[in-house]
């Protein structure tokens, strides 16, 4: 029997790519910003990472809106066991994704879904009342949503889960809150607003991750300068969601656009390390295992938390 150590690190949130597949089309030749991301990231390189941290679990999640990515990440989560969850890409809007989903949801593995928001045209696509009926089947699968979305999305989000009540959501980077411009109050109202109502709803939570690529790009790779650009972040969402619906994540390589795997956890090691022995387990690892039903790792040696 799989015993779970105290101590141990749940990452819900990473990615895996190989470029050759085609299907990256937001990892666009030619911007120089996305440079250091354009190239394949696979498991031998982030394996040393997870070991070094003490992570022992892991959530893949989908970088491509095709059914041939998600195919592709079920595959490397059963050729690694530290892969536990696969968040991948479902279209909500095909005629048949009843039988998609029903199809996905035999998997072991695969423990929701994520329509790239974010890169749509439409803010309020997920609020269409012909999604209702798909996250509503979703929900009755067993499958959890994961938001990828920033301040304009929140309020339809917060419309399309009235249509879907039980729906498991978690939103994925806080929603993004721009720490690149600290001083715009209008923007920073706007995200409060929606991410509060968001938190208000009953079974939603929120990753704490992704956050050091909404710092400016030129600061400097400095934990205590980041911790405090980060803080009224972390404030903002213990205030809305407490520790019990927090989940803690990497979003490597994406934060690897602003720093390190290392640099991210030395990060939040300074906050969630203010919080009592109990809410760190639950935000380093426990809140990800009940959200998504992981099983447990095989126990290893603790790393101190």
């Amino acid at each position: 029997m799989n015993v779970v150590v105290a101590g141990q690190r749940v990452d819900a949130h990473q990615h895996f790519w190989r470029r050759r597949r085609g299907d990256y089309t937001w990892l666009r030749e030619g911007d120089e910003s996305l440079a250091p991301l354009c190239r394949d990231f696979e498991p031998a390189e982030l394996v040393p990472l997870l070991k070094t941290q003490g992570v022992v679990q892991t959530v893949l999640v989908q970088a491509a809106a095709t059914a041939a990515e998600t195919d592709f990440l079920l595959g490397l989560a059963e050729e690694h066991a530290f892969v536990t969850g696969v968040v991948g890409w479902v279209d909500l809007a095909a005629p048949d994704v009843a039988e998609q989903l029903a199809r996905r949801s035999t998997h072991r593995l695969f423990k929701g879904i994520r329509p790239m928001l974010q890169d749509l045209d439409d803010p309020a696509w997920i609020a269409r009342p012909a999604l209702a009926e798909a996250l509503r089947h979703a929900h009755r699968l067993g499958l959890r949503l994961d938001a990828l979305v920033d301040a304009r999305h929140l309020g339809p989000l917060a419309q399309a889960l009235r249509r879907a009540p039980g729906l498991r959501l978690v939103v994925d980077h806080a929603a993004k809150p721009d720490l690149a411009a600290p001083g715009d109050a209008s923007a920073w109202q706007a995200w409060a607003e929606g991410l509060r109502a968001i938190a208000r709803l009953p079974g939603t939570v929120c990753k704490f991750s992704g956050l050091l690529t909404q710092l400016p790009a030129a600061g400097a790779r400095d934990v205590a300068a980041d911790v405090a650009r980060i803080r009224p972040v972390w404030e903002s969402l213990l205030d809305w969601f407490g520790p019990e619906r927090l989940l803690w994540g990497s979003d490597w390589p994406v934060l690897n656009l602003r720093g390190s795997y290392p640099h991210w956890v030395a990060v939040c090691e300074t906050l969630i390390g203010e919080l009592t022995a109990a809410e760190r387990s639950l935000v380093w690892a426990d809140n990800a295992r009940r959200f998504y039903g992981l099983e447990p790792a095989p126990a290893q040696p603790a790393q101190p938390l």
